[in-house]
């Protein structure tokens, strides 16, 4: 009866963690995300940058298939949609050349299209991730030149 007491009586073992064990578990985790972080976002920032030359490359093989086909590329005033719809003034239309519309660029904005162009008959481009003319690394201008 007495061990049975005594079992009863003592005091639980509290178990957990000391404010300073917390904090060292927080600054180690900080400058893990401190360092991990900018390397991260670095490269989503290049496969963004991809993507938008990959997107470029398929639409300019789609804008030379319906070249093939019409004989001539689609006008800036027809612009990238004559890929996929049907224009009313193009009797040799054998689209849709896209399997589905034409994509924003990585962005979320539309790829830019001039026939004639300045680089060559046409000029298809992204003003990449600042959207504005020139810049560089991310923000720099992405075509087919």
């Amino acid at each position: 009866m007495k061990a049975a007491m005594g079992r009863s009586m003592q005091k639980p073992v509290q178990q957990g963690f000391t404010l300073l064990e917390l904090l060292v578990v927080m600054v180690i985790i900080g400058l893990l995300a401190g360092y991990v972080a900018p390397r991260y976002f670095a490269q989503v920032g290049k496969a963004e940058v991809k993507t938008a030359r990959a997107q470029i490359d398929a639409l300019e093989k789609a804008l030379d298939q319906y070249r093939l086909d019409t004989g001539h590329y689609p006008s800036t005033e027809q612009s990238l949609t004559a890929l996929f719809t049907h224009p009313a003034d193009e009797p040799k239309w054998e689209g849709p050349y896209l399997k589905k519309g034409v994509p924003a660029d990585p962005w979320g904005r539309p790829y830019q299209y001039r026939q004639p162009g300045e680089h060559g008959e046409y000029d298809l481009f992204s003003y990449g991730k600042d959207g504005q003319t020139g810049g560089s690394g991310e923000d720099a201008d992405l075509g087919n030149w």
